[in-house]
């Protein structure tokens, strides 16, 4: 099995924010991170995943993915993301990021499990050391879907 972890930070919502995740399969453990100038914590949350399921090299494998936020967990899980797609995501934020979520999704079929934020799960820890540390670095990155629909 592939274990995924997630998590995002925005310091201000919206603000600079960056995406941790920490991919591990047998003895193989990857940690990814990236921070951008001006982005929200449900972007970051998202991406998170993205990036993460962008790194898998192997299909056919099962996919957990574990999450504190419970915006991508219970729209993948409880099936709403089907909802806003079929709807084109009308008044729904991030279509960007969830149009290139679903290919993803269809490819690696991830069962997501939600866990609580800062409760002691070492792992979810290191992604929001990742995704804190990504967020006050310097060269943060220009988050392009949200940016361009803020002006």
């Amino acid at each position: 099995m592939i274990t995924i972890y997630t998590d995002g930070a925005a310091k201000g919502n919206p603000g600079p924010g960056g995406y941790g995740a920490v991919l591990k399969f047998n003895k193989h453990r990857k940690e990814l991170s990236e921070g951008f100038r001006l982005t929200t914590n449900n972007r970051m949350e998202l991406l998170a995943v993205i990036r993460a399921l962008q790194e898998l090299k192997l299909t056919g494998i099962p996919v957990t993915i574990y999450s504190d936020s419970k915006y991508v967990v219970d729209a993948v899980e409880k099936g709403w993301l089907w909802g806003w797609q079929k709807k084109g995501f009308k008044d729904k934020k991030n279509p960007d990021l969830w149009l290139r979520y679903i290919p993803l999704h269809l490819k690696y079929k991830p069962k997501f499990v939600w866990v609580k934020g800062h409760a002691g799960n070492i792992e979810n820890e290191r992604c929001d050391q990742l995704a804190v540390a990504a967020a006050e670095g310097p060269g943060l990155k220009v988050d392009e879907g949200y940016e361009s629909n803020t002006k």
